[in-house]
């Protein structure tokens, strides 16, 4: 750090500010020092500052599911906004929901081993067993579709539905039929709270939901053989873009044509969305910022600042080629 210090012309406790990433320092200085850091390759040592400051220097997250996109999107912006602040994180993953697998990993992540854990499990029997357990250290919970909290964080995924609803009505459809996500997922709940209160709010009527077992495109689908069979689908609002890609190849295998003759919107804009045939018009959630906003909620409760809830991060539409104004379907 003395190095860098005499190589940046500033003084070492500017290099500790830039390398804490510290908010109180100009561009310029700050450009400075990374570009000392970057000639020297100067790496933090993170044993002494954790010596210096008394904390491991560590972060744990538990999570399940990481197949589904919500939580792995989110476990990369925690590693990437833990790092930033000189932090490693330590995963931890479970098989089960119930209240041993659960304490057994907090147990796994104790206060010798972490400073605050982050849980990336937004199911309701996670969030049951973790409000009757303790723990010696802060805990942020990633919790789709709740309101905002100082110890959880979350999309406004109501309204991202309401959005994708919206949309469809606005193109003409007389109604929008919801494929919905498995039971226990606060994500299904949310979705599909922001898809019948778009309904409601606008005089239409709540056709019946198709459920799924889980988040895959086989069971989008296996849905979408079910909308095929009713000749006054003309619009599908899917809780998520596997199950939209999935309800796709169905209505084609049907010869339903997307958009002419069935409009599909999907939900989370996964990287792929983009180029399924057609381009599917979804709604963007970042995750990303669920991951960095837990990080810096973590820390805050570290530092025992006065708690604020976390503001609930917008959703936002992206049009592409699936909806389209309704045509009549041929009976």
């Amino acid at each position: 750090m003395v190095d860098v210090a005499a190589l940046a012309g500033v003084s070492q406790q500017t290099v500790s500010r830039v390398v804490n990433n510290a908010h109180n320092v100009s561009p310029d200085i700050r450009e400075r020092v990374q570009t000392a850091i970057e000639q020297l390759r100067y790496r933090r040592n993170t044993a002494a500052a954790a010596l210096a400051s008394s904390r491991t220097m560590n972060l744990g997250v538990v999570s399940y599911a990481l197949s589904v996109h919500g939580p792995s999107v989110a476990l990369f912006g925690i590693s990437e906004q833990a790092r930033l602040n000189g932090y490693s994180t330590r995963l931890v993953t479970l098989g089960e929901l119930d209240h041993r697998s659960i304490r057994s990993a907090l147990n796994e992540l104790s206060a010798d081993e972490v400073d605050g854990v982050i849980v990336l499990a937004p199911l309701y029997a996670a969030l049951e067993v973790l409000r009757g357990l303790e723990s010696d250290v802060p805990v942020v919970t990633f919790e789709q579709g709740s309101p905002a909290s100082a110890t959880s964080v979350s999309i406004d995924e109501v309204r991202g539905a309401r959005l994708a609803v919206g949309h469809l009505l606005d193109l003409g459809h007389d109604t929008v039929w919801h494929i919905e996500g498995p039971q226990g997922w606060l994500a299904t709940d949310a979705r599909r709270r922001g898809w019948a209160e778009e309904l409601s709010s606008r005089g239409k009527a709540l056709p019946p939901v198709v459920k799924t077992a889980d988040w895959s495109a086989l069971a989008g689908y296996r849905a979408g053989l079910q909308l095929a069979e009713h000749p006054e689908v003309t619009a599908v609002f899917a809780a998520n873009d596997p199950f939209a890609l999935g309800a796709v190849k169905a209505f084609d295998e049907k010869g339903l044509s997307v958009p002419g003759q069935i409009s599909v919107v999907g939900f989370d804009n996964v990287a792929e969305s983009a180029y399924f045939r057609p381009a599917l018009t979804t709604v963007y959630l970042d995750f990303e910022e669920i991951g960095r906003r837990a990080v810096e909620q973590i820390l805050a409760l570290m530092r025992r600042e006065e708690s604020q809830p976390i503001p609930l991060i917008v959703p936002s539409l992206i049009v592409r080629d699936s909806a389209a104004k309704p045509l009549r379907r041929a009976e």
